[in-house]
């Protein structure tokens, strides 16, 4: 079973573009996409396991340089 999840990201002044481009090329990004509003980014995630999709988000994503803040949502099927 596949683990989803959305990520949330807030980057800095004027990153919002550049920081989703780098997202979207980032192995286990489904979708990496610049809005408006309370965040700058939005990502669709998958991974193999809980642990997989905190490595992906600790390990790849925070890297990107330009990210100040990210908010991890796991997909839940009730």
């Amino acid at each position: 079973m596949v683990v989803q999840a959305y990520i949330l990201v807030q980057t800095a002044v004027g990153k919002a573009g550049e920081v989703a481009r780098a997202i979207g090329a980032v192995d286990g990004v489904v979708r990496s996409e610049d809005v408006t509003g309370p965040y700058d980014v939005i990502v669709r995630a998958e991974a193999a396991s809980v642990d997989a999709l905190g490595q992906l988000v600790l390990a790849h994503v925070q890297a990107i340089p330009g990210i100040t803040r990210t908010v991890t949502c796991p997909v839940v099927h009730m």
